[in-house]
């Protein structure tokens, strides 16, 4: 069995997450108390008791969403022997995921991770006026007419919207793709593809426009960030969100998450890539399902594991 180990992306956030893995097993509340101390914040507490709407914060919800994944990954190397490097062909992740890939892979140390989500999120929420900008998932497209939406839209501003900027952010599945940029823009891109037959566009509720050019703040706060972290050569390959290849050398992971947040998560691709790569099973390390899902819509012969409680890493330990 070759395995691809893969980490969810921002939305996968709940009350309570990781919760059930602290009290079973000493290694994820040590995970929970290192990210703690790096924050110097009560991130788990937060985590399993809330309130909801602080946990939602872009700030927090990263953070949170890695702290979760890899308090997974720690309790399999502990209690069932999981070696990253023998038991995974490649990790990657949606977005944030790919810094909790790296991390697991060994790039990063678990307390750098925490504080470079940490800026991340905060780089990302100060990037744009909350208001100005809007993400709008387009269910039932397919990426040509996405772009052609977005381009449409573009060109078909009024010179009183300043810099009307529409693009596509996540190419998540078939069918599933989001679209990110001012507002106005992006509501009437939104409009054009109903226009077009798309089933729905659905505003998504999130803080800002994520992975668009408005963001190129936020990518030159993560450039001074990375700058002064050390990345060391992953024990297996990280498959890029804005590539859909392979990287294995910290100067292009340094630069590829620097272009990450301006740019286009490649996920279907991705996906799609891995089997010509060997790959015939994905792991998802926490997240309830999001990208296992995602996962069965690309590539229906894959299989997907998804390892959330207790009882999914102790079944899973035992086919190491």
């Amino acid at each position: 069995m070759t395995r691809a180990f893969i980490f969810p992306g921002q939305g996968s956030q709940a009350v309570g997450m990781g919760k059930a893995l602290a009290e079973a097993f000493a290694p994820a509340r040590a995970v929970f108390q290192e990210v703690d101390d790096a924050l110097s914040q009560k991130l788990s507490r937060l985590m399993w008791e809330g309130p909801e709407a602080e946990l939602l914060l872009t700030e927090n919800a990263q953070a949170a969403i890695m702290t979760a994944s890899l308090a997974v990954v720690r309790v399999l190397s502990h209690e069932g022997g999981l070696d990253v490097a023998k038991h995974a062909r490649l990790v990657a992740g949606h977005s944030l995921g790919e810094y909790s890939a790296l991390c697991a892979a060994g790039a990063f140390s678990l307390a750098d991770t925490a504080r470079l989500l940490k800026i991340r999120g905060r780089a990302m929420q100060a990037a744009v006026p909350v208001g100005e900008g809007a993400m709008v998932a387009l269910i039932g497209a397919d990426i040509a007419l996405a772009e052609a939406v977005c381009q449409d839209a573009v060109a078909a501003a009024p010179v009183t919207e300043k810099n009307p900027v529409c693009v596509v952010a996540n190419d998540n599945a078939p069918g599933q793709v989001v679209i990110s940029g001012l507002k106005a823009t992006v509501e009437r891109a939104g409009e054009l593809a109903k226009a077009k037959g798309v089933k729905r566009a659905i505003v998504l509720a999130v803080s800002a426009p994520f992975h668009c050019p408005l963001m190129q703040p936020a990518a030159d706060a993560m450039a001074e960030a990375l700058a002064a972290v050390t990345i060391a050569p992953p024990l297996v390959p990280v498959l890029a969100n804005v590539t859909a290849a392979e990287c294995s050398e910290p100067e292009s992971i340094r630069r590829l998450l620097v272009e990450q947040v301006t740019g286009r998560v490649r996920w279907r691709e991705s996906i799609a890539a891995l089997r010509a790569l060997g790959v015939e099973t994905t792991v998802e390390c926490g997240g309830n399902k999001v990208l296992s899902g995602m996962v069965k819509r690309i590539d229906k012969d894959l299989a997907a594991i998804t390892l959330d409680t207790p009882a999914d890493i102790e079944a899973f330990a035992r086919t190491l």
